[in-house]
């Protein structure tokens, strides 16, 4: 109830929806956990301690929020199962970005990999991802099981590139979305257009609610990059200065390696290589960069909910588009 609330606080919504995905997700985190549930108590400690990197069950709500946006009078099985399926791979990637960043801290508690050690960690990352694709059998869909293998493909191709990319202080722009777009919105579009599909074969609904998702998803991890030079650990819940300390150019930085001059772009390389957090931090607000990486997400909010414009005007269709203004209303 609780991981609810926090998806609603602070966003007008008609009392008759917020409860209607308040018992969703209850039902759905409920799916999730009996299918995790095992005979070997090690197993399912581990799965209880990664509750928490549940949060507010984004993707979940989304499935359940689309399928609505799209004409569904009542959530199906087909819906909560894989609402569940995509918050598993969703925690898995969760689990295995922890151990490629080296990250002790997720939503205030302790990560897998810095409690039991990367290699228990990257199999229940497995462990999980093999749970999303057995649940997701179950549903005798199995155009669903082929869409999210190319999705996780896709997951894992963001990934690569990203880890190719590390060190790599020309990386551009262009390079920078394609990493973001692969490894954290596709998953969120799809969840969009999952939950539109599996409630009518409409490509054109199903088609804008996931450039919808994508979109946001992009805005999403440029805000969540932002947390990262300029969030507080305490308030943010998790490691902050991960993406410097491995070498990660984001969007800010990225601009300024772009665009300084060559004394000022030395410096720059200076504290990039020094690992200087609160220099970068520095550097980026005071040349306005954080606040044109906020623009930049704010553009792609305004674009996701152009795209609802083709739904009818319902609370699902509101809600959407309020928890694309959230994105940038998030503390940084």
């Amino acid at each position: 109830m609780e991981r609810t609330v926090g998806l609603i606080k602070g966003i007008e919504i008609d009392d008759t929806l917020a409860g209607l995905i308040q018992n969703e997700l209850v039902i759905i985190g409920e799916i999730l956990e009996d299918q995790l549930r095992g005979e070997h108590e090690i197993v399912n400690d581990l799965c209880r301690h990664i509750e928490s990197y549940r949060g507010k069950m984004l993707r979940p709500s989304l499935v359940v929020l689309s399928a609505l946006a799209s004409g569904s009078e009542s959530i199906t099985r087909q819906h909560r199962v894989i609402a569940a399926v995509v918050e598993m791979i969703h925690m898995a990637t969760l689990i295995h970005d922890d151990v490629l960043d080296e990250a002790d801290t997720r939503r205030g508690g302790r990560t897998i990999s810095a409690l039991r050690g990367n290699e228990m960690a990257v199999m229940l990352g497995d462990y999980l991802i093999s749970n999303a694709f057995h649940l997701c059998s179950s549903i005798g869909q199995p155009w669903v099981n082929e869409y999210l293998g190319s999705i996780t493909n896709t997951l894992c191709e963001g990934e690569l590139i990203q880890l190719g990319n590390r060190q790599n202080l020309e990386i551009d722009e262009q390079t920078y979305f394609t990493i973001v777009e692969k490894k954290t919105a596709s998953l969120i579009g799809a969840s969009c257009r999952l939950g539109a599909l599996l409630t009518r074969p409409d490509e054109d609904d199903a088609g804008n609610l996931e450039r919808f998702g994508i979109s946001c998803g992009i805005a999403f991890q440029i805000t969540d990059d932002l947390l990262d030079i300029v969030g507080e650990q305490d308030v943010v819940g998790k490691s902050v200065g991960r993406d410097l300390e491995k070498g990660k150019l984001t969007l800010p930085t990225i601009y300024a390696m772009n665009e300084m001059d060559d004394d000022d772009r030395l410096r720059l390389i200076e504290l990039i290589e020094n690992r200087d957090l609160a220099g970068l931090r520095s550097t980026v607000r005071d040349a306005g960069l954080i606040d044109r990486a906020m623009e930049k997400a704010s553009s792609l909010v305004d674009s996701a909910k152009g795209r609802l414009d083709s739904l009818e005007d319902t609370p699902a269709r509101t809600l959407l588009a309020s928890l694309a203004d959230g994105i940038v209303d998030r503390r940084y």
